[in-house]
C-alpha cells in the first residue's frame, strides 16, 4: 500500500496538472472577444427593452382588467 504524500507536494502536483491543463486549452482570438462581447450587448439591450414593453403592455393589461371589474 503507498503512503500518502505530504499536503504541499499533492497542492504542487494539483498546480502542475492545471498548468498542463491550461496549456491544452484553446484560447479565442482578439477578434472573436470583441465579436461575442458586442453580440452579447446587442442582445442584452434587446431583450431589456423587449421585456420592459412586454412589462408596460401587461401592467395596462391588468390595470384595464382590475378597472372594469373593480
Amino acid at each position: 500500500m503507498s503512503e500518502k504524500l505530504p499536503w504541499y507536494k499533492r497542492f504542487i502536483n494539483f498546480l502542475k496538472d492545471v498548468r498542463s491543463e491550461l496549456k491544452k486549452v484553446t484560447w479565442p482570438t482578439k477578434q472573436e472577444v470583441y465579436g461575442t462581447t458586442i453580440i452579447v450587448i446587442i442582445a442584452i439591450f434587446f431583450f431589456g427593452f423587449y421585456l420592459f414593453f412586454v412589462d408596460v403592455i401587461f401592467s395596462w393589461l391588468i390595470a384595464q382588467i382590475k378597472s372594469f371589474f373593480g
